[in-house]
């Protein structure tokens, strides 16, 4: 899909890799642009930048979901791309209250469930939409330091993969955004994460590659490329890989003690 003349909104887009993909859509010429975000002060200023409307949302709650989806349909007509990209970073492990299982996964998962449940119905009624949800790296891979995470950056996938048997031949194409580290507010503290071992990219670069796997209409975005082939060894041998992980954890663990 090419993203002139489209109507898009992205969640979280506020900052960071939301923002970036705004950026992106408007320069490829998207014909409407909305975000929506809980930082409201840096919405309001991404909104203007692009041109767009800024929709002030919290994304684990369903009926703003319904009223975003709302509020750009009375603007600009029925939604052709959205990207449901809000996240959190928050570490634990089994081990973490049940109040922060449950935030992960409302942000993570059920997010992209309100989503698919507001547009994904009418884009197959028109035979045409993209939805882009974000996940992560260790939605396909793991995080050695966050079960509430990865846990739900996983179901994130799964989700995806759900969406595009369902809705594939009707006309809506899905994909799934798994990147490593991202230079943003919630990798500032990072730069020596086992997240950023291949690097840390700028939200422009993955913005470019989101809009390459658009055009070519792929499931997987891979900012780092490198993530599939560790995705392949890791379904060639399970045990290994977990054994590998052990490693990186200690590893790690001891590097900074």
């Amino acid at each position: 899909m090419k993203l002139a003349d489209k109507v898009a909104v992205v969640t979280g887009g506020a900052s960071g890799i939301g923002a970036a993909m705004a950026r992106r859509f408007k320069a490829e010429g998207a014909k409407g642009i909305v975000v929506a975000d809980l930082q409201e002060d840096l919405l309001a200023a991404v909104a203007e930048e692009v041109g767009g409307l800024a929709v002030r949302c919290d994304v684990a709650n369903e009926s703003e979901i319904q009223n975003l989806v709302a509020v750009t349909e009375a603007a600009y007509g029925p939604i052709d791309v959205f990207c449901s990209n809000a996240g959190i970073a928050r570490l634990g492990g089994e081990e973490a209250p049940d109040a922060e299982w449950q935030l992960n996964w409302d942000v993570h998962v059920m997010a992209h469930v309100y989503a698919a449940r507001a547009v994904a119905p009418g884009m197959a009624e028109r035979g045409s939409g993209y939805l882009v949800n974000t996940s992560s790296a260790a939605g396909l891979l793991t995080h050695v330091h966050t079960a509430t995470y990865a846990v739900t950056k996983h179901a994130a996938v799964a989700l995806a993969e759900f969406l595009a048997i369902k809705y594939g031949d009707r006309g809506v194409h899905v994909s799934v955004l798994c990147p490593q580290a991202v230079r943003t507010a919630m990798t500032r503290d990072d730069e020596g994460g086992v997240a950023a071992v291949d690097g840390m990219i700028e939200p422009e670069e993955l913005a470019e590659c989101v809009i390459e796997t658009m055009e070519r209409e792929e499931f997987l975005i891979l900012p780092h490329p490198v993530v599939l082939d560790y995705m392949r060894r890791k379904t060639s041998d399970y045990d290994r890989w977990l054994s590998g992980m052990r490693r990186l954890l200690r590893d790690y663990d001891e590097a900074n003690a």
